[in-house]
């Protein structure tokens, strides 16, 4: 946003009205940039302009903003139905969206024909069509097909009975009988095509298949087993046979699971994984105490979004095109108008007995197991993605360039040498050195080092020069264990940090570029940007890519700190005191639980301690007293 075009929206949001609605905000070329709802259009849209949202993606819309639109509703409950539509008619570059733009394979049944048929299809759109899904494995949508069918028997739309049968019925609806299909001959389908099954008889099977492919697996094996005992009693046991067969069919779909939920449990649980700028989702649904779905999806927004913005649009992502909707969402924690999303999943479910949609965020229980199972399995999807489509690669490139032009480069810098120090009062004060190759942590380049210099107090600065002088010193340029001459230098800090960097290569004779990152606004100094510090932008491959080298100097620092810490808590008085070497101080420790206690002790006490003679006892009794 130029300076001439914010007072301009800041002079027409004066014109906004404080009601509920949705706004929308687009670039100079009048494409929508972003769609938000708010219960006071007036008061959220000022928040952008005055950059009272804290979101990181709001400096970056505000500035790109060159206009908006907004429309009014009655309620918040229109609004967040507006919003999720105009949402999906523009996909809008900062709203939350699939990272893989595909559609998703779903299940249909043919409800508009004389005898439904089941089908796999990725369309959603035709009339007198039931759906199930949405499936993001399409093996486990075909597979479920094929179970529902050994389970009732029904017709598959692709079989050439079946087809032969809807033409015949087209022309003529007393229609001669034809021969049996295959599928009839191995027990998957009633044979309507050869007139072996009534339409009430088939009617019967396909309402027993959309009970099955909504969940009903439990209260389908009751059944069955009544079945199969009324057979037994009719002395049909070609039938009963048929019902057991069934019922171990679904069985093996119950019993396959490895969590333990209550019989009657019938919700979805979601969890997300996110890093930088991508998140993955894992939807885990269960009906009847039965997992009987589990889809993933790759989210193109991550931590670069806030919670709420993220968890709220996914949901309404994701349930607009769900066919089955569950009692409960279980998550990890609930978005603030998570009741109003409620009300919109409540009016999709229907429910006949008025059954509404809760939210809930367990903390315990089984419940919150399965919180925490999405979340894992969440992770394993964002890293099959990133493996699968070399997002990491691709991304560190991305970096890279970003890197070579902002810092005014010579080249990409694919080696990067990045250094932090940790130290407490002057004490325990190390310096650490990553390296970074082509994007990535190369460990084995990684050097630690104990700062030589005793101040008696914590001077960053003067740390950071000896590091930098014992790392980039003549003989350790020359040392093969040092690796390559590195493109870019990043020491952790602002300017003090860049100035005492330049000043000692300069003093070594080393032209390398260097930059320094602040830690409170993640803002790059380098030599040439004087007092005004490079910013990139939240989000990017190279603003990322130089937060995880910090913060990965950072962690080495630390842990070789309290390495150092550690040792020297362990070191006791006791190994001061002639005669107590590390297995008699064992020993005595071992006996008193601490010196504080072993100082409580008498002479004979000590004494008595297997290995400690009574003249050690004395000379250890004194020095504790001394």
């Amino acid at each position: 946003m130029t300076p001439e075009t914010l007072p301009t929206l800041k002079e027409q949001l004066k014109s906004v009205p404080k009601s509920p609605g949705v706004y929308l905000w687009k670039d100079s070329q009048g494409t929508v940039l972003y769609v938000g709802k708010a219960h006071d259009l007036r008061a959220r849209m000022g928040q952008y302009l005055n950059l009272q949202d804290e979101r990181p993606i709001i400096p970056q819309l505000v500035a790109q903003a060159a206009s908006f639109d907004y429309l009014v509703t009655d309620n918040d409950h229109e609004s967040l139905i507006l919003e999720k539509n105009l949402i999906n008619q523009f996909s809008p570059q900062y709203n939350v969206d699939f990272k893989d733009d595909k559609s998703y394979p779903y299940i249909a049944l043919t409800t508009n024909e004389a005898y439904p048929a089941l089908k796999y299809t990725r369309e959603k759109h035709e009339p007198n069509t039931r759906y199930f899904g949405p499936f993001t494995n399409a093996r486990a949508a075909r597979m479920l097909i094929e179970v529902a069918r050994r389970v009732t028997p029904i017709c598959l739309s692709a079989c050439d009975g079946h087809k032969r049968l809807m033409r015949r019925l087209a022309q003529n609806p007393d229609a001669a009988r034809d021969r049996p299909c295959f599928n009839y001959n191995v027990g998957l389908g009633l044979g309507p095509c050869a007139g072996a099954c009534s339409r009430e008889e088939y009617a019967l099977n396909v309402e027993k298949v959309i009970r099955f492919l909504n969940g009903e697996r439990r209260t389908f094996i009751k059944e069955l087993e009544e079945e199969m005992a009324e057979a037994v009693a009719d002395l049909d046991f070609e039938a009963a046979a048929r019902n057991r067969d069934r019922i171990e069919t679904i069985r093996s779909l119950v019993d396959r699971q490895s969590v333990e939920l209550q019989a009657d449990l019938s919700a979805d649980a979601i969890g997300f994984f996110r890093e930088e700028t991508i998140t993955g989702v894992q939807v885990l649904s269960v009906r009847e105490g039965s997992l009987i779905l589990a889809n993933e999806f790759i989210l193109d927004k991550g931590f670069d979004t806030d919670d709420d913005e993220l968890v709220r649009g996914f949901i309404m992502r994701y349930y607009e095109s769900a066919t089955s909707i569950p009692r409960q969402v279980l998550l990890a924690a609930l978005p603030d108008d998570y009741e109003l999303i409620g009300d919109w999943l409540t009016d999709k479910l229907a429910s006949r007995h008025g059954a509404k949609v809760r939210f809930v965020a367990p903390v315990q229980g089984e419940k919150n197991e399965l919180v925490k199972l999405a979340e894992r399995n969440a992770h394993h999807a964002l890293n099959r993605y990133k493996v699968r489509s070399r997002y990491d690669e691709e991304r560190a490139n991305l970096a890279m360039l970003q890197l070579e032009s902002a810092l005014a480069l010579p080249a990409a810098p694919l080696r990067i040498e990045c250094f932090d120090i940790s130290t407490i009062h002057g004490s325990y004060s190390v310096g650490s050195m990553v390296v970074f190759n082509a994007g990535s942590p190369e460990k084995s380049s990684y050097r630690r080092f104990r700062i030589r210099q005793t101040s008696g107090e914590a001077n960053d600065v003067a740390m950071m020069r000896e590091v930098l002088a014992r790392r980039y010193a003549p003989q350790r340029m020359a040392d093969q264990r040092f690796g390559a001459r590195p493109d870019l230098i990043i020491v952790d800090g602002g300017r003090p940090q860049l100035n005492v960097a330049l000043g000692e290569l300069a003093r070594l004779g080393l032209d390398i570029p260097v930059a320094a990152l602040a830690k409170a606004e993640e803002h790059l100094f380098c030599e040439w940007s004087g007092a005004d510090p490079i910013v990139l932008p939240n989000g990017s491959a190279g603003l990322y890519l130089v937060k995880q080298i910090r913060d990965e100097a950072h962690r080495f620092a630390v842990s070789y700190h309290r390495e150092l810490r550690a040792k020297s808590v362990k070191s006791s008085v006791l190994d001061e005191i002639p005669g107590v070497g590390e297995n008699r101080r064992k020993l005595l420790l071992n006996a008193f639980g601490s010196v504080k206690r072993l100082r409580e002790a008498s002479v004979e006490e000590i004494s008595n301690v297997k290995g400690i003679p009574k003249n050690l006892a004395s000379q250890i009794y004194g020095f504790l007293h001394a």
